[in-house]
């Protein structure tokens, strides 16, 4: 979905959720969103989603940094956790409107952090298509979710990006990657300096290296050549993928991006 449509839709609405990975809440942000619909006077929630895959003490840290601006509430929308506080987080925020006119809410973000579902929850039913492939929403759908609620489930945002970039957070299909072994390989060596044993508990891989973890990766998982070379493009794109669906539940923390202020 393109900004110039996500603007027009915002100018619609009476409300904004935005929806981000808690695994990484800055980097999967739509910062000009933000921005558009304050501009409006819109008001902003920003609903931090897959919360069950990161310890409370650094969600705690999140919502610090992240509730200055905005009121933020902490989900897992597939595991049912917090979903009760979204319904009153909701009616608190909406501004009142007449009787006959329901509160309009845009639901945005970029691909694959939860929006359908999301609004699948709100609805109680499963009235939009879901997948942890990122893209897989392709058009706006306005959905009745109460008398007084409508939201607007909507494409992923996709950011200014590098397709490497667009990749790591979540917003592109490995398989789209031309060469997806910078993207895994920047991944991997992220991960080493956070976490150094966290890919081997998770891989059962012991090495330093991110072009040897790929090649034995590809060796564990039988990807080979003729001859036994090992497909590094593709061990590439498993990891990617890994982290994208949560299987690598691999976590940042707002010292990852300078955001905490210092003691």
């Amino acid at each position: 979905m393109s900004l110039s449509q996500v603007k027009r839709l915002i100018k619609k609405v009476d409300l904004v959720l935005e929806v981000v990975d808690a695994r990484d809440p800055w980097g999967t942000r739509s910062i000009e969103v933000e921005r558009y619909a304050e501009k409006l006077g819109k008001p902003i929630i920003l609903v931090i989603n897959k919360s069950d895959l990161v310890p409370k003490e650094v969600l705690a840290k999140w919502k610090k940094v992240l509730g200055k601006r905005h009121p933020v509430i902490f989900l897992s929308v597939a595991k049912r956790l917090g979903t009760r506080n979204l319904w009153k987080i909701l009616r608190n925020h909406a501004p009142k409107k007449s009787k006959n006119k329901p509160v309009l809410v845009a639901v945005v973000g970029i691909p694959n952090v939860g929006k359908s579902t999301l609004i699948n929850y709100l609805k109680g039913s499963h009235s939009v298509g879901t997948s942890p492939i990122p893209g897989y929403t392709k058009t706006t759908t306005r959905l009745r979710v109460s008398k007084w609620l409508r939201v607007y489930d909507t494409p992923g945002i996709v950011p200014r990006f590098s397709a490497e970039e667009l990749a790591l957070r979540g917003a592109l299909r490995p398989e789209a990657l031309e060469d997806p072994v910078p993207a895994a390989v920047k991944l991997i060596e992220f991960i080493y300096k956070k976490k150094p044993s966290f890919l081997k508990d998770l891989y059962d891989i012991e090495t330093d290296n991110p072009y040897q973890f790929l090649e034995e990766f590809a060796k564990k998982r039988g990807l080979l050549k003729k001859g036994g070379e090992p497909i590094i493009e593709e061990a590439a794109r498993i990891i990617i993928r890994d982290w994208q669906t949560g299987k690598n539940n691999f976590y940042l923390e707002p010292e990852d991006y300078d955001l905490l202020e210092e003691k």
